[in-house]
Parts: C-alpha cells; structure tokens; sequence
C-alpha cells in the first residue's frame, strides 16, 4: 500500500471516530435534556399539589393542583363508610374540610398523615348527641409487617375510620403532600 493511501485511510478512520464521538455528545446532550426535564416535572408536582380530595363513594383520593388531578389512588375506609364520623368509636371515615397537619414516620402504619378531624362542626354534632367526636384519623399504609398485602387491601374497607393506600402509595403521598395541606372528604 502507497503512503499516500495509507494517509487517507487513516483520515477517514479519523473523521469516522469524530463522527462517532460527536453523535456520541449528541445522544448524551439529548439524554440529560429528557431526565432534566422528568426531574423538573417531578419537582414541580411536589411543590403545587395545594389539595387532597377524597371522594368516599368512588374509594378516591385525589392529589390536586389549582384544581386540577395530579394522581388519583384506590383507597379502603373504616368498615362503616356511608355517612359521616359522628362518635369515637363508630368506625366512619369523617366528612368535611380538614387540614393534613402532622405526620408519624414510625406509626402502627406504615407512615401515617394525620386529618385534623374533628373540626368545629364535628364537636358542636358530638356536644349535642353528647358523645365523643373521636380523633385519630389519619391517610395511612397498611400495618407495618403486613406491606405484601399490597393493593389486595382494597378488596373491602378495614380501617377505624381512616384512609389506608398501599405504602408504596403512602410513599409517594409522603413525599407530595406537605403538611398544612388542604383535604375535603365527601360521601
């Protein structure tokens, strides 16, 4: 083989190489764009979820945005859910408007928000029947140990009055909703 061609093949195994190495960056530039953007997506539902809304009949929570649905999830209610949570004890899923207020990362649950039930109409209905509202009612995971029950916990409503999800639901909550959040619960 002359040097001359010898030159010019390998200039063209060269230019090959910067040809490669360029659609290379290219690929790479339009990868970091995608996962930029799924992340600024990510961050910017966790900043304007500003309402829960929890449709009792459908066994719905609803993550919401300036009113709009961000995610919905499947939920279980106490094992009387028609009606609102008039005493301790009765084992109803309260209704009304109440405030997401605190949060337990080492509940009996598997991580549990706590509903700021009862409101002032909730005492003022229990004074007058001259029982005890109740308290304790909480958007929760399953009990801790028994998370492989998974969605199959839906099949039927268990709880004493709260709003059980799935802990990988209740993870996903967890990290969206903050407290001081806004949460309507209706028939």
């Amino acid at each position: 083989m002359n040097p001359g061609m010898l030159s010019m093949a390998f200039k063209a195994k060269i230019e090959s190489s910067e040809l490669k190495l360029k659609i290379a960056r290219a690929v790479f530039a339009s990868f970091m764009i995608v996962l930029s953007s799924s992340l600024a997506c990510a961050v910017d539902v966790q900043h304007t979820v500003d309402k829960v809304l929890v449709i009792k009949h459908e066994r719905t929570l609803q993550l919401l945005s300036h009113g709009q649905p961000v995610k919905t999830y499947k939920v279980a209610l106490g094992t009387e859910p028609i009606g609102p949570k008039g005493s301790q004890g009765d084992h109803r899923t309260p209704e009304g408007t109440y405030v997401l207020d605190s949060r337990n990362a080492h509940s009996q649950f598997y991580k549990s928000i706590h509903i700021s039930y009862p409101n002032h109409q909730d005492k003022a209905h229990a004074a007058s029947a001259h029982v005890s509202p109740g308290g304790d009612v909480f958007i929760h995971g399953l009990p801790n140990g028994y998370g492989a029950i998974g969605a199959a916990h839906r099949l039927r409503d268990w709880t004493d009055g709260c709003i059980a999800v799935t802990d990988t639901e209740m993870d996903e909550i967890w990290s969206l909703v903050r407290n001081g959040t806004t949460i309507e619960i209706k028939p």
